[in-house]
């Protein structure tokens, strides 16, 4: 089971890593567009890549929050309180996160096959709208699989051995 979780936590940071490497491209790509406006050749479609690559950052690095409890809480209480009882709180919240995910899901599958339907693209460079909806289904179904690892940990009692530095 540990080997089973760690290559979970393994696919979690490679998606957050990509997450922010796609950060690290929305602001090269900024930085070369301002430069290149000084000289005369901007970036074309900047705009088009900077909202894929912020959609990618953000999507891909929210499973990350998940799986090492960055996201907000309110821990003081949580941490006063019996271990028993804080970790029935604490599953009971990944559990809610977990099911909410999937609604979100299953609700963005149909937008989304709806924007390869209609082949919508992007203004400038033609980017198929549905490429933009990739990062999102994804971070979405990942966040879900992060939470996996979580709620075992708790319910088997496991220590959380990955957390977020408050």
């Amino acid at each position: 089971m540990p080997s089973f979780l760690r290559r979970i936590d393994g696919l979690i940071e490679l998606l957050a890593a990509i997450g922010v490497l796609a950060y690290c491209a929305a602001a090269l790509v900024s930085v070369a567009d301002v430069i290149g406006r000084r000289m005369g050749a901007p970036v074309p479609g900047v705009v088009d890549l900077v909202q894929l690559f912020i959609m990618a950052g953000a999507w891909l690095s929210i499973p990350w929050g998940f799986s090492v409890a960055a996201h907000v809480g309110v821990d003081f209480l949580i941490e006063r309180l019996p271990d028993g009882v804080s970790r029935f709180l604490r599953g009971l919240a990944a559990a809610s996160a977990a099911v909410l995910l999937v609604l979100i899901f299953i609700e963005c599958i149909p937008t989304y096959r709806m924007q390869v339907m209609l082949g919508d693209k992007s203004q400038q460079l033609g980017i198929p709208i549905a490429f933009y909806w990739l990062p999102l289904l994804g971070g979405v179904a990942a966040s879900v699989l992060a939470l996996i690892p979580v709620l075992l940990r708790l319910v088997l009692n496991m220590p959380q051995t990955r957390t977020a530095a408050h």
